[in-house]
């Protein structure tokens, strides 16, 4: 199987690509650069397939001649033009996926397999865990573009054209295109750089975690799943026992990093909390089981940590957390204000 993954150069992409290759996919990466400044670590790879540097706004038919699957990763995940003006997140997230699945299905490819998130589910209900039929309830642009890709892409399946959609949990773990702004992540990079986690909240609300290999695991599963099995499901990415109070992951990373301090405030404006099942893709998903636990991947950051002496400097730096990065492309005008690279003066 020939496999194009969109978003190749990320978080998660990085992790992926290595883990195609080694069950025996053909695998091309295609991404548009925005965070290829962030190398936290140089880890080996028995071999780093083909690399298309594109925007997925200007991908042709052409480029996708050959293909018979495409992940898609590629989207904005923290916008900083989102608050004010959403426009460009619905115009890349939803429009240019929507797009670019059209393109796929007119070409030919069978698979396309959407990263979706939980956050789709927005604000919980009590004790109610949220499965795939229950009700979206999105709170951000990122989220609602989410639901909408769902919804006009899964108009488009056919006996020809097979989507799914991966609702992932919130991702954890270590990754040379890391990410410091997702909330294990974050507050393992605070307790190792500062010794202490001040949250600003009482860290009651609800989140579900999910580690960045389990969620390539669960791509690799869906890529060699049987059609009937994917074609146009839904299913939430992680286990049903990874459904953490934030309180608890402050708690997990603080015993992981000796002598952090570790304090809560009361409330930080953010309504988000729910809990999520995991139950569909563990029964139905043939191969799929989550490998990691929050526990796990603290001790896996705190290990990394400490061989590559993490610094302040390297914690803060703007490539590790998105929205800082494209902050610092729109500023320096080498994107414009449609995320579009500018041509070199």
């Amino acid at each position: 199987m020939k496999v194009l993954v969109t978003g190749a150069d990320g978080y998660i992409g990085v992790m992926l690509l290595p883990v195609l290759v080694e069950r025996g996919y053909t695998v091309t990466g295609l991404d548009t650069g925005f965070y290829r400044e962030g190398w936290l670590y140089h880890t080996h790879t028995a071999q780093f397939p083909p690399y298309i540097n594109k925007d997925i706004r200007h991908i042709s038919e052409e480029d996708l001649e050959g293909y018979d699957a495409i992940v898609h990763l590629a989207e904005l995940s923290n916008d900083p033009l989102g608050q004010h003006n959403p426009e460009v997140t619905y115009q890349i997230n939803h429009q240019g996926t929507v797009a670019l699945a059209k393109k796929c299905k007119r070409v030919g490819i069978t698979r396309f397999v959407y990263t979706s998130s939980c956050s789709v589910y927005g604000v919980g209900a009590g004790d109610e865990y949220k499965t795939e039929q229950s009700a979206t309830n999105p709170q951000t642009a990122y989220a609602k573009c989410k639901v909408l890709v769902e919804r006009d892409v899964a108009a488009l399946a056919d006996e020809n054209f097979s989507p799914t959609f991966l609702r992932n949990a919130t991702a954890y773990g270590p990754s040379p295109r890391m990410r410091f702004d997702l909330v294990l992540n974050n507050l393992a990079g605070l307790a190792w750089t500062t010794r202490e986690i001040k949250m600003t909240s009482d860290g009651s609300p609800w989140r579900p975690l999910v580690h960045v290999l389990d969620i390539c695991a669960a791509i690799a599963c869906t890529l060699a799943a049987p059609r009937e099995v994917i074609h146009n499901q839904i299913f939430n990415v992680g286990d049903t026992r990874a459904n953490y109070q934030i309180k608890d992951i402050a708690q997990i990373v603080a015993q992981v990093f000796p002598g952090c301090s570790l304090t809560f405030g009361k409330n930080d404006g953010d309504n988000r909390s729910y809990r999520v099942s995991f139950e569909k893709i563990n029964s139905y998903l043939p191969g799929f089981r989550c490998r990691f636990d929050a526990l796990q991947g603290a001790m896996q950051l705190h290990e990394l940590f400490s061989r590559i002496a993490l610094s302040r400097e390297m914690f803060e730096f703007r490539a590790y957390t998105r929205l800082k990065q494209l902050e610092y492309l729109l500023r320096t005008q080498q994107i414009d204000d449609k995320f579009f690279w500018r041509h070199a003066l």
